[in-house]
């Protein structure tokens, strides 16, 4: 897909008590990024960056998979995928002192688009602690 996208999602975990291996052994599914606090991290064109991981990151993105200007899509992709909710995953969150959201690039160049977060991932998000912010450009 190199069409430029209006809209998309990411899951992303912070936090410095597990490997990131931890989360994909957890959730069956290879993240986007991970790193580990102080450890190397590269650039998008693979080299090494001055600067290494501020913090634990595990992550997942929809935006190379769902092909859709709208965020309902992007995020249903990803509940799906990491079979949410889960029984126990506030709780790790908590043991973990974890932040967990999900992030939604929104593109609303016009003014004239209204995100659409399913109310259904809504009350699932606030359920379990996960953080659902919307980064809308103009």
């Amino acid at each position: 897909m190199n069409a430029r996208r209006l809209a998309y999602a990411s899951f992303s975990i912070y936090q410095d008590v597990e490997p990131p291996e931890f989360w994909t052994d957890y959730f069956g599914v290879p993240p986007s990024t991970a790193g580990v606090k102080g450890q190397p991290r590269l650039t998008r064109s693979g080299r090494k960056s001055a600067f290494p991981w501020r913090q634990g990151i595990w992550s997942i993105s929809s935006k190379d998979v769902v092909s859709s200007d709208y965020l309902s899509p992007h995020l249903r992709y990803l509940v799906s995928l990491l079979a949410l909710p889960r029984v126990d995953l506030r709780a790790q969150i908590e043991r973990q002192h974890a932040k967990v959201r999900f992030f939604c690039y929104w593109n609303n160049a016009d003014g004239n688009r209204v995100p659409d977060v399913p109310p259904d991932i809504r009350r699932m998000s606030e359920a379990t602690g996960i953080e659902i912010d919307i980064d809308e450009y103009r």
